[in-house]
């Protein structure tokens, strides 16, 4: 059986957040109805053969805090999944701390919208869009 956890559970502080969120270095500190801010401390082991992030890892950190944007707005009988990421990199992310900043953008029954807007220094380094679908847990 697949081990879930409560995100809304980690908002609040009652519960560890999932793996992914810790091996990657993302940590939300605020998420409430359709937003969330988070903190992303990156450290060398994300670094790619030029020296900067890769941006694969810019594209998961931004789902991870999506995750707790939607989860406020969802009730306990549905789950979601990420059915589209379209990333736009506005310039190179290297070590240090990224803040990234999510809204959902339009709720809907089936298909939900989110931007996300990752910073790095003050400065925009990615912006990040996703179609997320809400479905009922089986």
């Amino acid at each position: 059986m697949i081990k879930t956890i409560n995100l809304n559970e980690v908002i609040r502080g009652e519960s560890l957040p999932p793996a992914c969120d810790t091996t990657l270095g993302v940590k939300v500190l605020e998420a409430g109805e359709g937003y969330a801010k988070g903190i992303w401390t990156i450290e060398d082991h994300l670094l790619n053969g030029n020296g900067v992030i890769m941006g694969g890892f810019v594209a998961a950190a931004a789902d991870i805090m999506m995750a707790y944007a939607i989860t406020p707005l969802i009730n306990e009988n549905q789950t979601f999944a990420s059915i589209n990421l379209q990333t736009t990199f506005h310039r190179p992310t290297f070590t240090g701390e990224v803040d990234i900043d999510v809204k959902v953008e339009r709720l809907g029954r089936t298909v939900s919208y989110l931007t996300a807007d990752l910073k790095q220094n003050g400065k925009l380094t990615a912006s990040v869009t996703s179609s997320i679908m809400i479905m009922d847990k089986k």
